[in-house]
């Protein structure tokens, strides 16, 4: 009887394990297609929207020296004029997930594209990294980038 209980434990664990890496995997599929559409609506209604719209109601920015709070923060912040005509493009590098599968993040590299006052177009490079949380209705937003 021991014997038989201590292989049906192992069984639940085997298969829990198999079911938390299922789980994980798809999390992190989910988190590189919402970069993805992050990325194009960014593209398509600009940076304010896309931002605003990705993140979570208490969500962090963290720009140089400023850091910014909250949803409505976020989609002021990106209304300056100096993000008129922006164009940001980023591609996640690595994804990784909690165990639970409601938690990730990300980090890779963006290109961030403007015109200086002389028409110049001016490029910046560097890397980001923003943590994601699953939300109650099973979408992906970010709480930290």
């Amino acid at each position: 009887m021991t014997k038989q209980l201590i292989f049906i434990l192992f069984l639940l664990t085997a298969c829990s394990t198999g079911f938390d890496k299922l789980q994980m995997e798809k999390a992190r599929k989910e988190i590189v297609q919402t970069e993805r559409d992050f990325e194009m609506m960014a593209e398509t209604k600009g940076l304010s929207a896309a931002f605003s719209y990705y993140a979570d109601s208490a969500a962090t920015l963290s720009r140089g020296s400023y850091v910014i709070h909250g949803k409505d923060s976020i989609r002021i912040f990106y209304l300056a004029p100096r993000y008129n005509g922006v164009k940001l493009e980023w591609k996640p590098d690595f994804v990784e997930v909690s165990t639970s599968a409601d938690l990730g993040y990300t980090y890779g590299k963006y290109t961030f594209t403007t015109s200086d006052s002389t028409g110049q177009v001016v490029r910046s490079k560097g890397i980001f990294h923003t943590v994601w949380k699953k939300q109650a209705n099973n979408q992906w937003r970010f709480v930290w980038d």
